[in-house]
Order: C-alpha cells, then structure tokens, then sequence
C-alpha cells in the first residue's frame, strides 16, 4: 500500500471517528430559556405522583419512608442490571446539588451535570416530552424532601453497554419528543396522553422494545415481554385489551380489575401513585388508552 493511500484512509478514519464523536456528544437544553423557569412545590407534588419518581427510586425495604429517594432498586435487562441511583437532595451522593437546569437536562435529556449521558432505563425517552415547566415545579417539589447519604451503586453491565458515550449515537437514532398518538384528539384525549405518553411513561412497561431497546411504536401500549425474564407485561391498547374506559379509569382509581382482581406486582406503586391524583386526570387517561386502540 503506497504512503498516499496510507494517508488518505487514515484520514478518512479521522473523518469518521471525529463524525461519531461529534454526533454522540451530550445535547442538552438551551441553558437561557431554563433560567427563565420558576418552579412551585405545590404543583411539583402532583406531578411527583404522575412521574412515579418514588416508585423507582425509593431504597428497597424502607417502603416506609417513600420520601427518601436513595435509590438501590434493580431493573433486569438483557443489557444487564441498571440500578436506581439516589436521588434525595444529599448534596454529594444525591442531587441537593443540582441547579434547576441539570436537573431538567438529566430528566428531559438523559445527560448528567458534569456531561455524561444516562441509560435510557430512566425514562428520559418520555420524559423528553413533558413541559418544562413541569419539571421546574418536580424540581422544587424534590428539593422539599429529605436528604440520605447513601452512595448510588454503579451500573451492573458488560462491554459494549457500559461505554455510555455510545448513547449518543442511539439518542440520534431514537430520542425523540413527537407525540405517538396525533390526530384531532379531544382536550381530555390530549391531556391523557400528555400524562400518559410524558409523565407517567405507561409504554415504556407496556410496549415491546426493538433488539437495542428503543420502543416499537407500531405495537404502541400492546404488552411486552417481562425484562426480567418472568412473564409478560399485559397489553393496555390493541385488539387483546377489552376493558372499557370506565373500567381504566376504576382501576385507576382503585386498583380492582373489571374482575374484581387486585392490582400487583410494579403496577400496584403505579396505582398508589395515581389514585392520589384528581379523578379527572384518571379519566383523561382512560380517555387517551382508549383513543389509542
């Protein structure tokens, strides 16, 4: 091979390598329209409940206190084990730290304060379209909570998925803030699934994910395999769902089925959560779920 050619491929190389790093490079939210949020605790509580942020990131056998976030949870995967880190406002090992900004980049763009970007096990992909406002409210309701100083665990997975800057490259190819189910929706239609496809992030449980993880949206909230392994999480939409959306909205409310059944497993944090929630908002969602069969 000649000195030229040796040259030109090398540089191509270059080219390329440069390409990928570029693309894969953290992108957060413009810092300037973030500064102009005022957040308020008392709506923050409520959409606290519709994110499930306790669920994930309360410390397991401490059920007692869901008000200390400090992670632990773990979340099987084929990828490996993510772990919920801490989230209480303990300034070293949780996010008492954070500006208001970090923190809206970390839950609406998976990327971290010093840069670096979050797995997708935090549900950023739905979070992405939830109103900034929002979140500035979560924000200051979360840093009304109490602190706990234990560290977060490290993330348990293998080569490739432990080198977080690949991230980038499936952010490019998957995160994105377009609604799923458009159309002339009703305004209970479009607060349901404002609540449903942001905040509470009901598909990403309930839909089946492609082989790197991202959510099938052509098979939208029709049940999934059990990333642990066991069993399968139920279809909400398509034609294997058949509750009525009275039937949503109950069990929503109550955690009873249309047969009389008890909500478990994940789903029962998911019904304590929502219940706490205005009856109205439980109907908008039973109306989205509905529109999206």
């Amino acid at each position: 091979m000649s000195a030229r050619r040796t040259l030109l491929l090398g540089a191509l190389g270059l080219a390329v390598a440069g390409g990928l790093w570029s693309l894969s490079a953290p992108r957060p939210m413009d810092a300037s329209a973030l500064a102009a949020l005022d957040g308020d605790a008392r709506a923050g509580s409520a959409v606290f409940l519709a994110a499930g942020c306790g669920s994930c990131h309360k410390a397991p056998g401490r059920e007692a206190d869901p008000e200390i976030l400090s992670g632990g949870r773990e979340f099987a995967s084929e990828f490996g084990t993510f772990i919920a880190p801490n989230i209480s406002t303990d300034p070293e090992h949780g996010i008492g730290g954070w500006s208001q900004a970090e923190f809206i980049n970390a839950v609406m763009r998976g990327v971290s304060p010093d840069g670096r970007h979050y797995y997708p096990a935090f549900p950023y992909t739905s979070y992405i379209r939830a109103d900034p406002q929002d979140m500035a409210d979560l924000y200051a309701y979360m840093m009304t909570l109490p602190a706990d100083a234990t560290p977060s665990r490290p993330q348990e997975l293998g080569f490739p998925f432990n080198i977080r800057r690949g991230l980038g490259l499936w952010k490019a190819l998957f995160l994105s803030d377009d609604w799923v189910v458009t159309g002339d929706l009703t305004e209970q239609e479009a607060r349901g699934r404002y609540l449903s496809e942001a905040l509470s992030h009901c598909a990403e449980c309930h839909t089946q994910r492609n082989a790197l993880g991202a959510l099938d949206t052509g098979r939208w909230l029709e049940g999934a395999p059990n990333p642990s392994g066991r069993g399968r999480i139920p279809a909400i939409a398509g034609p294997d769902f058949d509750w009525t959306e009275f039937d949503i909205s109950a069990y929503l409310e109550s955690g009873f089925t249309p047969d009389f059944d008890v909500v478990g497993g994940t789903m029962a944090d998911v019904v304590a959560n929502l219940q706490q929630l205005d009856k109205e908002e439980l109907d908008a969602i039973a109306a989205y779920v509905m529109r999206a069969r």
